[in-house]
């Protein structure tokens, strides 16, 4: 199953029915931006018992098309690696401790 923003906010809607779920999708945007903002800078975001954000550079490099075979310049870019935590890692592989 995959989950979209959608289902996330009718699952935190449910959960938290006192919020109003204009609110909660306020409060999640707020979150996902700063999220994007914090990697944007290069600075890492460490959710606690979830996992770390962190970004890294890709450094420029000389690639080929593998359709035509073709050498093509690929040039530096940002991208974000993700690191779950260990209680995370213990609830997707079902261990008790």
């Amino acid at each position: 199953m995959t989950i979209v923003k959608s289902k996330l906010l009718d699952q935190l809607s449910k959960n938290f029915p006192n919020f109003l779920k204009r609110d909660l999708k306020k409060f999640s945007d707020i979150i996902l931006k700063e999220i994007k903002n914090t990697l944007k800078r290069g600075e890492r975001v460490e959710l606690r018992g979830f996992g770390v954000f962190s970004s890294k550079v890709q450094k420029a490099r000389i690639s080929r098309n593998p359709k035509t075979g073709e050498k093509v310049n690929t040039p530096a870019k940002k991208t974000i690696h993700f690191k779950m935590s260990k209680e995370m890692f213990k609830k997707l592989n079902n261990e008790n401790e």
